[in-house]
């Protein structure tokens, strides 16, 4: 069973079976024997084992049953998030109930809707045995599992009360084993081999999370690596672009982290954002170090750099980054980045509407209050249809939206020099372009001049002059990329180690195949030659 956000199910004969019955134009369409019709499958009878004792041990009748369900289904509604479509089959349960059912605990109270199933059944009898119990470790004791229980929950069979977990249950992180009941090892068990199942990956796999990672985090960046490996191959084996659809299923696919620690885009109100750093960061302590994710899920970051790699700017070859920002759905506020070494660039991908870069070219951070900025002096730059550069350390925000909104940022941190060695080539090898020391920061966009003094912004710039900000239209991009496509990011399948094939290396291989083949062409015609004059003779 499939995960449907993850692997949305859709099948090739929808698309191309009404394909089938076309003629072209003008031509008569020839008639075609009907093909056999092949036997279906037989199913798996059902198991009847029981059965017979369920019908003699139901506490009713059908008619008396059905009498008490009148009113039941508007005093016991179903969770909103039951109304969406789904793909699933009735035993894949949705990923809202996966996060609830694995917050509950043996206290947490509950209450079972009186006889929701007919009589008659197995499942009947069951259910009126543990629908007595007023918590879920009651639920547990009296036959039931979490199996049931996502089950009754999404039918509106079961209310919750609380108290809840924070955080879905995770028995790893739990230091003393005598604080683990047997609610939590029964929702544990069970839930790692179902997000195993759904998401067709080994339990092993899913037991080596990353730092701050929930289960079902894991799952999800599991299939967005996986993917994102599996786009990488697809096109390096078209010789094509990395396209923004590949990018954009595996931003989709990823799980973001609740981030709390982004207060200076954090919108008014809220306390989170839904934001990653991947690649080089510096932390509190002044460790400078590659992000966790950056090494457990390289091709997504891979795949993220190979897409700038296609669609890199002549003018701007000499950019240069080491790390990039995820974000998704949310507008951050007006702010300045402290941290940041020359200019970033930044893409937004996804089904949504407004969603611009404001852009105060100008600010030379003079201005105390960013409240006091003009808004006049803005630039508002359209990411859904273009790239766009500028200067991340002057004031930028991003306007409101609708949709499904996703962001990239390609940066450079400040303290990039001090890094270590073999954190430097590991991005490298991720197709990160890494600068050198001593590199001018402002060698694509020139310093702000401000907005207070008569030789500032608003005098008119020289001829000469370096931007202050670029932008390039999704059809430039695709256009200028089409010559370099592939690859500058080769994926090694075996280990899983993505490494860099520099432009000029591929240049020579490739410039070594002409000569070889034309060699061997000349080879050919020189037999052919002496071939021919051996027949003459």
């Amino acid at each position: 069973r499939r995960a449907p956000h993850i692997l949305p199910g859709w099948s090739w004969h929808r698309s191309w079976g009404s394909w089938g019955s076309m003629a072209p134009a003008g031509s008569k369409k020839q008639e075609q024997k009907p093909a056999a019709a092949e036997a279906p499958k037989a199913k798996k009878p059902r198991s009847m084992a029981g059965r017979e004792e369920a019908k003699a041990a139901a506490t009713m009748t059908s008619e008396e049953w059905k009498a008490l369900q009148v009113g039941m289904t508007e005093k016991w509604l179903q969770p909103e998030y039951m109304q969406k479509p789904h793909n699933g089959g009735h035993t894949c349960y949705r990923d809202d109930t996966y996060e609830i059912a694995t917050r509950w605990m043996a206290e947490t109270k509950i209450s079972y809707r009186p006889h929701a199933k007919s009589p008659g059944s197995k499942s009947h009898v069951r259910y009126e045995v543990y629908s007595k119990a007023t918590t879920i470790g009651e639920a547990l004791t009296l036959g039931s599992w979490p199996a049931d229980w996502c089950w009754d929950y999404e039918r509106g069979f079961i209310k919750v009360l609380g108290p809840l977990r924070e955080e879905p249950i995770d028995i790893t992180r739990t230091t003393d084993e005598s604080e683990i009941t047997d609610v939590d090892r029964a929702l544990w068990r069970w839930y790692i081999k179902e997000l195993a199942k759904n998401h067709s990956l080994k339990i092993e796999d899913l037991q080596g999370k990353c730092s701050g990672e929930s289960l079902i985090m894991r799952a999800h960046r599991l299939v967005a690596q996986r993917e994102a490996k599996s786009r990488l191959e697809a096109a390096e084996r078209e010789k094509r672009m990395v396209s923004d659809e590949d990018v954009l299923e595996t931003l989709k696919q990823w799980a973001f982290a609740k981030n709390i620690t982004r207060v200076n885009v954090t919108p008014d109100g809220q306390d989170w954002v839904w934001s990653d750093t991947m690649g080089l960061l510096r932390d509190r302590c002044g460790d400078i170090h590659l992000t966790p994710s950056t090494v457990t899920y390289p091709e997504v970051v891979a795949i993220i750099n190979k897409w700038l790699h296609d669609r890199l700017p002549a003018d701007m070859a000499a950019f240069k980054w080491t790390s990039l920002n995820l974000n998704h759905n949310y507008a951050a506020k007006l702010h300045r980045d402290g941290n940041n070494f020359g200019p970033s660039f930044i893409k937004a991908f996804g089904d949504f509407k407004k969603g611009e870069l404001n852009y105060w070219p100008e600010d030379d951070r003079t201005a105390d209050q960013l409240e006091d900025l003009d808004d006049t002096d803005k630039l508002k730059l359209d990411l859904k249809n273009g790239l766009a550069l500028f200067n991340g350390n002057c004031a930028h925000s991003v306007e409101d939206f609708e949709g499904q909104r996703f962001s990239i940022v390609y940066f450079t941190i400040r303290c990039f020099d001090g890094a270590p060695e073999p954190c430097k080539e590991r991005l490298r090898e991720l197709g990160m372009r890494y600068p050198e020391i001593g590199e001018d920061r402002y060698a694509l966009l020139r310093e702000p001049k401000g907005y207070g003094s008569q030789d500032g912004a608003r005098k008119a710039a020289g001829k000469n002059e370096k931007p202050v900000h670029g932008y390039w239209r999704r059809s430039q991009l695709e256009k200028a990329g089409v010559k370099r496509a592939f690859p500058l990011i080769k994926v090694c399948a075996n280990l899983g180690k993505a490494t860099v094939v520099p432009e000029a290396k591929l240049k020579r291989v490739q410039k070594r195949k002409e000569e070889e083949e034309e060699e061997e062409s000349e080879a050919t015609k020189g037999k052919a030659k002496a071939k021919g004059k051996a027949k003459g003779k």
